[in-house]
């Protein structure tokens, strides 16, 4: 049995390091080297589930193209258990801006066909064998949700969800696990939080908010907040990687921050270890450059999780 099947979200991430996420006077500035990334959110998930220890299949879309290329290869490198289909269209895209203390924005060419859908002769064997699911939340993945069987659970990232957009509700109400970033809920992420719950099966919404921690939410319990880990101060003891921390890129770190949720999850861990892994695995891929570069493995987080304790 898989550990876990990872279901859409992978393409190439163009990164662009600037002094700032704004555009200045005149019609060019100078910039570090452009580099391309495999990258996006299924991609994060599944290389940080596989650097935990877990027994990942990733299974999605790509071009016929360079960067689909570029993924074969890189999941190659890696050991990956990648399955995909072709796309007409080619494989997806990012154009993301990183300034100087590591956030990012990010332009995303999804570029797949509105109608394209994975179809349930190609997903079907992979679910079958998965003893949990996370599913991505690009368009043409939609069509899993209503063929996972009970008995395996289901993850989901809604991402930069505003609480109205319905696109992210149909993900959201059937997945047991949800994770969504606070970045667009105007700084109360309660209201969206308790429509999951309320509207779904979800046992546990997390909202993450970067360097400020996040929130957590309980079916039948109250909003929480937890606090973002100071890698240096409280970790930098067990490693040198923690001793030198710095942020340098923060693309790939809510995807980080779901592989280490999902393997403490996946080891029978309560919530609150669960959150600290992924605290721990978020921050450890804002240590390097480009998307999904820092990979944290399961010693390196079993020595983590104990020094918290």
């Amino acid at each position: 049995m898989l550990d876990i099947l990872v279901v859409g979200g992978v393409g190439v991430d163009t990164i662009v390091r600037v002094p700032e996420i704004a555009i200045g006077d005149g019609d060019s500035t100078h910039v570090e080297p452009i580099l391309d990334y495999v990258a996006h959110t299924g991609n994060g998930v599944a290389l940080g589930c596989l650097h935990l220890g877990l027994a990942t299949r990733f299974i999605d879309y790509i071009g016929d193209d360079e960067q689909g290329a570029l993924i074969r290869r890189h999941y190659d490198a890696h050991g990956l258990d990648f399955r995909y289909l072709i796309s007409p269209n080619g494989t997806s895209r990012s154009v993301n801006l990183v300034d100087a203390g590591g956030r990012r924005y990010s332009f995303y060419d999804y570029r797949h066909d509105p109608d394209l859908r994975m179809p349930e002769s190609f997903f079907g064997p992979h679910v079958a064998e998965a003893k949990h699911v996370h599913v991505s939340i690009p368009n043409h993945t939609r069509d899993v949700l209503a063929a996972i069987p009970e008995g395996v659970t289901v993850s989901t990232d809604l991402h930069g969800w505003d609480g109205e957009a319905e696109h992210q509700k149909d993900f959201a109400r059937r997945a047991d696990l949800v994770t969504l970033s606070a970045a667009r809920l105007g700084g109360d992420p309660e209201k969206a939080m308790r429509w999951i719950i309320d509207n779904g099966r979800a046992a546990v919404v997390i909202a993450t908010d970067g360097e400020h921690g996040g929130y957590v939410l309980e079916r039948g319990g109250s909003l929480e907040r937890y606090r973002a880990i100071d890698p240096v101060a409280e970790l930098g003891a067990v490693s040198p990687e923690w001793a030198e921390w710095a942020p340098v890129d923060s693309n790939g770190a809510g995807d980080a921050f779901v592989s280490g949720l999902l393997w403490a999850r996946g080891k029978g861990y309560g919530l609150a270890e669960a959150l600290d892994a992924g605290r721990i695995s978020g921050a450890y891929a804002c240590r390097t450059k480009g998307t999904s570069t820092a990979l944290i493995s399961d010693a390196l987080m079993a020595e983590s999780l104990a020094a918290l304790k």
